[in-house]
């Protein structure tokens, strides 16, 4: 059946914005009248990933301001204040400015009678999760309620994500502290050692001449090398951009021994998160599936996913397409199948990605405590080395001097 965009008063005289099915737009206006509703406008509309004007953008929001943003936007609703009065209160007290600009602009849309999920689609820098909650919130007429929904989804996403990021900074400083002392050594010590064995015309032993040598050479082209990194690193990540390097790169990190085993846990766990919100929201199966799918982070699982929704079009159930991929670990399969056959899959995807959040974190966790010592004992080794290579003629020296 059709469905079209309203755009309608109620007694007390508040504007409301909704999704209905009818058969015509005739139909629709007979029945809002009839419930004493005041019609402004009933336009057919398309679905939200068709909406014009719709493009996927590489822009990113500050989740977090955006977090915020909605957290206020339902109280103000929920105090029975518009949308459009509360779109106007928000984007005035806005501190974040690239948020503010596309908030501004969702609001000249719903002034201009568009729907509050269409004026976020249109922007194309919103999750796609949102603003398929918020059409939910639209058509169920509970808009608070669907967005309360996504805010505890994305308090959650969050959450796991900082704990991640925290946990591999002491990693990342200790590996950069190490980098720089192994360039200052070979750069700037092994050369003065290199000038005062060539002063004395000493018999250097092997390991002291391999050292010289690379040091010696470093020093000689380690502002071509730092340029050439740079150039590496601006040069991948513009390569990484691409679809094909995204595929690329997560094909290899997929492949790694224990990496790729957290990595695909931890993208099993965003997709049955967002795919349990959304379920609970009202989406509909084939449209949830599609947004969980967007949201994922790996070109490689949304392709595999893709081949998913299309069985489950067919009519297999979602466990059985997810079983035929052969990526989704075993467990989580048996649970969503426990879930179908009781009829509680959106509980059952919650469990799923609480379970599979918790054990990406104590591999983490794990993994990361074994960093450390590594690091360690690679420097010690390292820097034995070296000092036994620049002292190794010192020895003889003074044995020759006896």
């Amino acid at each position: 059946m059709p469905e079209w965009t309203l755009k309608y008063a109620d007694a007390r005289g508040e504007i409301h914005q909704q999704v209905a099915e009818a058969a015509s737009e005739g139909e629709l206006r007979d029945r809002l009248t009839g419930q004493g509703y005041l019609v402004y406008s009933v336009r057919p509309r398309s679905d939200v990933g068709a909406m014009a004007g719709f493009r996927p953008s590489r822009k990113k929001i500050n989740l977090e301001k955006f977090l915020i943003f909605n957290q206020q936007f339902v109280t103000l609703i929920r105090a029975g204040l518009p949308i459009l009065k509360a779109l106007d209160l928000l984007t005035e007290r806005l501190s974040e400015p690239k948020l503010s600009v596309h908030l501004r602009r969702v609001r000249e849309e719903v002034k201009n009678g568009a729907l509050l999920s269409e004026a976020f689609a249109r922007q194309g820098v919103f999750p796609p999760i949102y603003v398929t909650t918020v059409l939910a919130g639209e058509r169920s007429g509970s808009l608070p309620e669907v967005i309360e929904r996504y805010i505890g989804y994305q308090k959650l996403a969050l959450s796991v994500r900082k704990k991640l990021l925290v946990s591999l900074m002491y990693p990342a400083l200790l590996i950069s502290l190490v980098l720089c002392l192994i360039v200052f050594l070979v750069t700037y010590v092994v050369p003065n050692f290199a000038e005062l064995y060539a002063s004395m015309q000493a018999q250097l032993p092997a390991p002291t001449l391999i050292l010289i040598a690379i040091g010696t050479t470093a020093r000689n082209y380690v502002l071509l090398g730092f340029a050439g990194l740079v150039a590496a690193v601006f040069g991948f990540r513009a390569w990484i951009h691409t679809a094909a390097g995204r595929e690329a790169v997560d094909r290899v990190l997929l492949k790694v021994p224990v990496l790729g085993e957290v990595w695909i846990k931890y993208q099993v766990a965003q997709f049955a998160r967002v795919l349990s919100t959304l379920l609970i929201g009202g989406i509909p199966l084939m449209q949830a599936l599609d947004t969980a799918s967007d949201a994922l982070g790996t070109q490689v699982l949304k392709k595999v996913l893709a081949g998913a929704v299309k069985l489950v079009r067919e009519g297999q159930s979602l466990s059985g397409s997810l079983r035929e991929t052969g990526v989704f670990p075993s467990l989580s399969i048996d649970m969503i199948e426990v879930g179908e056959s009781t009829g509680a899959l959106p509980a059952m995807l919650g469990s799923v990605a609480e379970f599979y959040e918790d054990d990406v974190s104590t591999r983490v966790t794990a993994a990361l405590s074994l960093i450390e010592p590594i690091i360690m004992i690679f420097m010690g080794i390292f820097v034995a080395f070296v000092l036994v290579s620049l002292y190794l003629p010192i020895f003889s020296l003074a044995d020759t001097i006896r």
